[in-house]
């Protein structure tokens, strides 16, 4: 075995040995698909009452998923349902105004949906996301605030989680929302925060 032939050996080994330090970081570097984990999801909204103060509400049942590349950072593919009926505000003769046509119509449209059209960063853990909400049936572009909180395995048990928090404001006259409107009595603007962990794929 001539010099060469050893020196030729040598550089194929090290560089074997580079490729598979280098695979997990690859792996690692991938999109990977999330579920919003329904335990940790919180939906909130806030609209003003005839100038007085801001009722606060929940929506109690949702689901969702979404892609995610923590290295790029970048984020695709987003869908989230929620469900219209399970408006909350801890007052139920209100609660169930809220699910009449003259707000949400929960009966004709029971799911309230956004699909994820687009994505620019504002900052390294910041961004706004672009989409479509269909609320009453109506369909309308909608952009959130979105700030990533945080990734990584969880202290209990052996998943791993990422932390968002998604924030945006809607009129409810776009989606034909328009009950109280004169005089103010009920606002137009809707304040809506989202906060949620999600379970990626293993």
């Amino acid at each position: 075995m001539g010099p060469r032939f050893a020196r030729a050996r040598s550089d194929l080994v090290r560089l074997c040995a580079l490729a598979a330090c280098l695979l997990p970081l690859a792996a690692a570097a991938e999109p990977r698909t999330y579920h919003i984990d329904p335990e940790h999801f919180g939906i909130a909204f806030k609209v003003m009452h005839i100038g007085y103060h801001r009722v606060p509400g929940l929506f109690l049942k949702g689901e969702g998923s979404f892609v995610f590349d923590e290295e790029v950072p970048a984020l695709s593919d987003l869908r989230v349902t929620i469900e219209a009926a399970s408006v909350f505000t801890d007052h139920e003769a209100r609660d169930g105004h809220l699910r009449s046509g003259d707000f949400l119509d929960a009966e004709a449209h029971p799911r309230i949906t956004f699909v994820m059209t687009g994505a620019e960063p504002t900052g390294e853990r910041t961004g706004i996301v672009r989409g479509d909400l269909t609320l009453r049936g109506v369909t309308r572009p909608v952009d959130l605030d979105v700030t990533w909180n945080k990734s990584g395995r969880y202290p209990w048990g052996d998943h791993y989680v990422t932390g968002i928090t998604a924030r945006t404001t809607i009129r409810r006259s776009d989606f034909g929302s328009v009950y109280a409107l004169d005089g103010d009595l009920v606002g137009d603007e809707v304040a809506i925060e989202i906060e949620l962990e999600a379970i990626r794929e293993e």
